[in-house]
């Protein structure tokens, strides 16, 4: 079953930044859900993905190749291949991803193309649940990459002020050395350290599992339909009375 998808996310960072994030697949691999990468050989990684469809678990291993990267334009091509290690589906796609400058300066917005297509198990959920499948797994990616990128602001944020503290700290003590020398020559002198500054914690990048499709969408997905199915129960009822009536 051959379908075509179209995504969208933002990263908090300008996109010559962005750029160089995405394209670090090691790092941000893990932000996928149920993503791994086993080895990076040039523009060719290795890797598998757990996917969850209710009682349904199927783990997909593969290879994915840049096959264009242009940085004038930030465009990203990929193709995707992958088979189920328990089954005989497959899986194949072909990305094109786009970076452009978001709403903020700091910010980017990544518009994604994909051209899927699947066999096996999955291809019977059919073309109307792969859309939602994808929005929540590209929109779960967006939320762990921010998290992951706000992580490495506050660290380096950290250690750029603890170095600068660290510098004013022995210049103010070389200061005050040298006063208390010229002072009394004689008297020893003791100085109590201040405490260090603390250091901003950084948030969690929520890394499942897998991806549970049947949390993400078919709960959603049940949920809309139920009030529907109510209603139409409820119609059937009072038409049904309707048509005693009349008899």
């Amino acid at each position: 079953m051959a379908i075509e998808l179209e995504n969208a996310f933002t990263v908090p960072v300008p996109p010559a930044q962005a750029w160089d994030v995405l394209l670090d697949v090691e790092r941000i691999a893990p932000c996928m859900p149920g993503a791994s990468v086993t080895s990076v050989e040039g523009d060719e990684i290795e890797g598998q993905v757990k996917v969850k469809l209710g009682p349904l678990s199927l783990t997909y291993k593969g290879t994915a190749k840049f096959t264009d990267k242009d940085e004038a334009s930030r465009t990203i091509s990929i193709e995707a291949t992958g088979k189920e290690t328990r089954g005989s589906g497959t899986a194949s796609a072909t990305v094109q991803a786009n970076l452009k400058p978001g709403d903020d300066a700091n910010q980017t917005l990544v518009s994604i193309h994909t051209s899927l297509n699947v066999t096996g198990k999955p291809a019977q959920f059919g073309r109307s649940l792969l859309p939602e499948v994808s929005g929540k797994l590209i929109q779960q990616f967006a939320t762990n990459l921010e998290a992951m990128i706000n992580a490495d602001t506050a660290t380096s944020g950290g250690a750029t002020a603890g170095t600068a503290e660290g510098a004013a700290a022995d210049e103010a003590a070389d200061t005050a050395g040298t006063a208390a020398a010229d002072q009394a020559p004689t008297a020893g002198s003791t100085a109590t350290a201040g405490p260090a500054a603390a250091r901003p914690t950084a948030p969690a990048v929520n890394r499942d599992e897998s991806l549970n499709a049947f949390k993400f969408v078919v709960v959603p997905v049940l949920k809309r339909l139920i009030p529907v199915a109510a209603v139409g129960a409820a119609a059937a009822v009072v038409v049904r009375r309707l048509l005693r009536r009349k008899k």
